[in-house]
């Protein structure tokens, strides 16, 4: 784009076709997102796949993170137009093998692939936006796909049900290929049109970063199936986490996974907060319609009400600034993730009301809210201009395995606690939310420190799936 355009809004002309694509790819995405949390349990017993329920959720969270690091590096070497049209083809084929899935085992590899492409994508549109857009509109192209991922949260998880209810669940997923073929189609001018880039200094393959978010996403993956291995499946779920931590470590800041003061324990924070939350969430509207003989579209209104929660709570901090300091905001949040969790927790133990299960999951979207937003700040201003984008892929994949990891054991719980599976796992979220809330006051530090950002190359910074 030429300077003459620069003081342009993005929907102004020369980005109106870009500004619109873009935030349709991201707004498909996020529907496809949270659509598959309400449509699951009825997935689950038309193929009869309980075994993997739990796959079907952190697989795609574990592959994102390689797309997320492979996409990086891709579009640093030959900038986002080729990450971008794989990420896409591969976002559309996992979305046709799982629309077409006879079988669970077929349906979760679509959900791998389309993980896979949606982490890609999610870092090539971040690339365009810088090729494109010029620094002046930035935080408004952000804004506008901050609200593409409010808008699904709100009517996705109802329109899933619906679709589910009166047509089938197939549709929830081959319904939206026709739509991310026409958003990419309104992006191609712009990639077209997008200056060559050279990078001034060459940048090598990182296959090391790559080998590693590979290794973090086939541990997620061995954790997960390690209950199919009857007499050593517990061995390979310790060997299976012992891997995935080892993973982790070059691709977080120094001092993370001991909760160090300041940015560690931010980036530490964010992955127990996606751990405990979306571990307890996936499995909410599955014991609605278990146990309570909710419809699909029903136990879908049940997240919509938790994302009201985040997006009015996440105004909230927006409009109280700094007389809401930022480690405040952060320990507000935990404590009511984990009031939120110990209420699905004694609903489920003891049989009460499906209404304090659903009411106490709104306080964890208002939890989510006050603390996601603070945290993004929080890794920024606990940052250099050196290490910016390495924190903020951080922050990103703390947040993508710290749920995957989570619905991988949550899996595990499920299927070992016959007496109560529900129960089980919303105990193994309540430790996590614990752990979130007794970390939660080490976020706090004076100034960025100087190895905050050390222990692997920098990374482009990348979107997050909740920002």
């Amino acid at each position: 784009m030429t300077s003459d355009t620069s003081t342009a809004g993005i929907l102004s002309r020369p980005y109106l076709l870009a500004t619109v694509g873009a935030c349709a790819l991201v707004f498909l995405s996020a529907f496809e997102s949270l659509a598959v949390t309400t449509i699951m349990p009825l997935v689950s017993r038309d193929l009869d796949g309980a075994s993997l329920y739990a796959l079907a959720f952190a697989g795609p969270l574990a592959t994102g993170v390689m797309g997320m690091v492979a996409a990086g590096n891709w579009s640093d070497r030959r900038g986002p137009a080729a990450p971008l049209y794989s990420s896409v083809a591969l976002f559309v084929a996992g979305l046709l093998i799982a629309g077409m899935a006879g079988t669970m085992e077929i349906l979760v590899l679509g959900r791998l692939v389309q993980g896979l492409g949606g982490g890609a994508m999610t870092v090539a549109l971040y690339v365009l936006v810088a090729r494109v857009y010029p620094p002046a509109l930035h935080p408004k192209i952000f804004a506008a796909f901050a609200a593409s991922w409010v808008v699904p949260s709100l009517v996705g998880p109802f329109a899933a049900g619906v679709v589910a209810q009166l047509s089938s669940w197939h549709w929830v997923f081959l319904g939206v290929v026709g739509l991310v073929v026409p958003a990419l189609l309104m992006v191609v001018p712009a990639v077209r049109g997008m200056k060559a880039e050279p990078p001034t200094v060459a940048v090598p393959w990182a296959f090391g970063r790559m080998g590693w978010a590979a290794l973090a996403a086939v541990a997620v993956l061995g954790l997960n199936l390690s209950a199919e291995v009857p007499g050593v499946g517990g061995a390979i779920a310790v060997v299976a986490l012992v891997l995935a931590l080892m993973a982790v470590r070059p691709l977080v800041p120094r001092g993370t996974l001991t909760a160090r003061r300041g940015l560690p324990s931010v980036i530490l924070v964010r992955g127990l907060a996606s751990a405990a939350f979306f571990g307890a969430e996936v499995y909410l509207p599955y014991l609605l319609t278990e146990r309570y003989a909710f419809t699909p579209t029903f136990a879908g209104l049940t997240l919509t009400g938790a994302a009201l929660a985040w997006a009015g709570a996440s105004a909230v901090q927006g409009r109280l600034g700094a007389r809401l300091a930022d480690d405040l905001a952060v320990k507000i949040g935990a404590a009511l993730v984990l009031v939120a969790v110990i209420s699905t927790l004694v609903t489920a133990a003891f049989a009460l009301p499906a209404a304090v299960a659903i009411g106490g999951w709104i306080l964890a979207g208002a939890g989510m809210g006050l603390m996601y937003p603070r945290l993004s700040v929080m890794t920024l201003a606990l940052s250099t201009p050196e290490n910016q984008g390495f924190n903020s892929a951080a922050m990103s994949i703390s947040d993508s395995l710290g749920g995957a990891l989570a619905l991988a054991a949550t899996g595990l719980v499920f299927a070992a606690v016959t007496a109560n599976s529900f129960a089980g796992v919303f105990a193994l979220a309540g430790v996590i939310a614990v752990a979130g809330v007794l970390i939660a006051p080490r976020v706090a530090a004076g100034a960025a420190t100087p190895d905050a950002g050390k222990g692997a190359p920098e990374a482009q910074p990348e979107l997050t799936h909740h920002s």
